[in-house]
């Protein structure tokens, strides 16, 4: 058993805490609100106090308030696992790190916390229920520290994603490409009139 630390309460951090919880993981959130956050079935206290808890810390930010919101918290979350689904659009759904990723940059703000990209290339509902789509889809992983990695893959089968479907695209800098699939994610959701569909990869 796991304690993980959810920081964000919105539709990604609400879908995941039962499906950690039902793998037999201890959850507990983070929010700038914990007093307002009264509707939850897991434990909400401040995102400070969820980073120093936590042992694994998951950012379900927003990714254009996530390195501000984490960059304080480089004590308590130093050496930890951040496992980070964040996407950074503009009001126009434009990328807001065209140039970048929300992953490199917190990593470049907090230095010693081991930062991993997943999850982010599917909504919700696909990441905790990847069993419910039609067939099996591709999850990626991307991260400069390779036991940080394999901590994250060991949570993405607990969510029910197979050894198979999961794909290690290398060091962080290739979160650039989880991210920008934003642009296509939304084309593909507004062509199939869903945003809960899985991508591929097939040789």
């Amino acid at each position: 058993m796991t304690k993980i630390a959810l920081i964000g309460t919105g539709h990604v951090g609400r879908a995941l805490a039962p499906a950690f919880a039902k793998a037999g993981h201890e959850v507990l959130f983070g929010s700038r609100e914990p007093d307002a956050r009264t509707d939850l079935d897991h434990p909400v206290v401040t995102v400070a106090e969820a980073a120093a808890q936590g042992e694994i810390v998951v950012n379900a930010t927003p990714g254009t308030d996530s390195v501000a919101l984490l960059a304080p918290l480089a004590g308590p979350l130093a050496g930890k696992v951040l496992l980070d689904i964040a996407v950074g659009l503009t009001a126009e759904s434009g990328l807001a790190h065209p140039n970048s990723s929300v992953s490199e940059e917190i990593q470049r703000a907090l230095p010693d916390t081991r930062v991993v990209k997943s999850l982010s290339t599917m909504d919700s509902t696909a990441m905790t229920a990847p069993g419910e789509l039609s067939g099996p889809g591709t999850v990626f992983v991307s991260g400069d520290d390779e036991a940080a990695k394999r901590s994250v893959e060991s949570l993405l089968h607990d969510l029910g994603w197979p050894a198979d479907s999961v794909m290690d695209l290398g060091e962080l800098r290739t979160a650039r490409g989880q991210e920008h699939f934003a642009l296509l994610f939304m084309g593909i959701a507004e062509s199939i009139g869903t945003y809960t569909f899985g991508i591929r990869v097939v040789r």
